[in-house]
């Protein structure tokens, strides 16, 4: 499945869900791949000036704000929409996980969504049940959500976007969404990578190390002054602490798993900014000894 047909999955979504209290963030390839054409559109100076190129996915990681699961009779649209989209739960990770076959001509093959949310640590008080798989709201709807811990800034400098485009149907429609600050992109695929790099069902990581590449790249300059800011506000969090240490571990010369693995990746190019990508990395996530 190629980018555009994933774009007529989303908005068939948004089009069933149609309400104002679910604002959702969207991360994954996806996201990147619209940090990518914003970046592209606006024509501001970037971090880097070499970019990778887009890579196709068939999942789409949609994050929802805490607050949803919280006060989970919000998240009733939702549920709504996946039952008339024929989204089935994928067996092992019922209601944070769906896919369906594709059935028409915009999505063929099997097309998955990822519902995924902030740290376990947003529950702490409130009637949510959390374990380290999945965040589960009561009452119960329906859904629940894989918590990211490392995910501490996801709504912070949140990024609206309208997309735009046709439904399966033909018919035009748009709809607001959001993307994560490249603060917050980072800090989850980083995690990602250091869960994959030894897993070769999961590419060794190459994918992640190749994400984190395109994040930066793609960065503009203010938001790359938010995300400094964002590194000194919340610099004693104990995934930021971690976070120093994996790119040192990783990512700190062409000879670490981290730059290893990029190169492995296929959409790698020679004339990649590896330095620039390791030094803004460092300046990022400076390591604490």
């Amino acid at each position: 499945m190629f980018l555009p047909d994933i774009q007529t999955a989303l908005l068939d979504l948004l089009s069933k869900v149609d309400s104002p209290d679910i604002k959702l963030i969207i991360g994954g390839g996806y996201g990147i791949y619209l940090r990518a054409e914003l970046a592209r559109k606006s024509e501001e100076r970037t971090l880097f000036k070499e970019w990778p190129e887009v890579r196709s996915t068939n999942d789409l990681d949609l994050f929802l704000r805490p607050e949803l699961l919280i006060n989970s009779s919000q998240l009733k649209p939702l549920v709504k929409a996946l039952n008339i989209l024929g989204y089935s739960p994928v067996p092992g990770a019922e209601n944070y996980q769906f896919s369906r076959a594709g059935s028409d001509s915009a999505i063929t093959g099997l097309f998955k969504i990822d519902i995924l949310t902030g740290p376990k640590d947003c529950f702490k008080d409130t009637p949510v049940k959390v374990d380290a798989r999945r965040v589960r709201p009561r009452p119960s709807v329906g859904i629940h959500a894989h918590p990211t811990d490392e995910a501490v800034t996801l709504e912070k400098g949140l990024q609206p976007i309208i997309l735009k485009g046709k439904l399966s149907s033909s018919e035009f429609y748009e709809a607001e969404i959001f993307l994560p600050h490249c603060y917050t992109f980072l800090m989850m695929k980083l995690f990602a990578f250091k869960d994959r790099f030894h897993d070769r069902n999961k590419e060794y990581g190459r994918y992640h190390a190749l994400d984190m590449y395109a994040i930066l790249a793609t960065t503009k300059e203010e938001e790359w002054k938010q995300a400094l800011e964002l590194r000194d506000e919340h610099a004693d969090k104990e995934f930021v602490v971690e976070a120093g240490k994996l790119i040192n571990q990783y990512f700190t010369s062409n000879d670490q798993f981290g730059i290893i693995r990029l190169k492995e990746n296929r959409y790698y190019r020679g004339e990649m900014q590896l330095d620039s990508f390791i030094s803004a990395l460092q300046e990022l996530f400076p390591f604490k000894s």
